[in-house]
């Protein structure tokens, strides 16, 4: 596992085509903003540990980023 120190604003890029950003600390939460290609699936891991593995991903609603 790769272990990344980001501040808010910040963001790490994967792949040159998914980045990942700090949106907000609040106390021990963290908020991240994905940007990610719609063939690319994202999913909590919570929700993907109970599906059976013939079950589809689930549909995440995505959000365009404003320049």
């Amino acid at each position: 596992m790769l272990v990344l120190t980001r501040r808010i604003g910040e963001e790490i890029v994967i792949a040159g085509n998914i980045h990942v950003a700090v949106v907000a600390v609040k106390g021990q939460q963290v908020r991240l903003g994905i940007t990610a290609p719609p063939s690319v699936p994202v999913a909590r891991s919570e929700l993907l540990a109970g599906a059976a593995e013939s079950a589809p991903l689930p549909t995440i609603a995505r959000r365009s980023r404003s320049p």
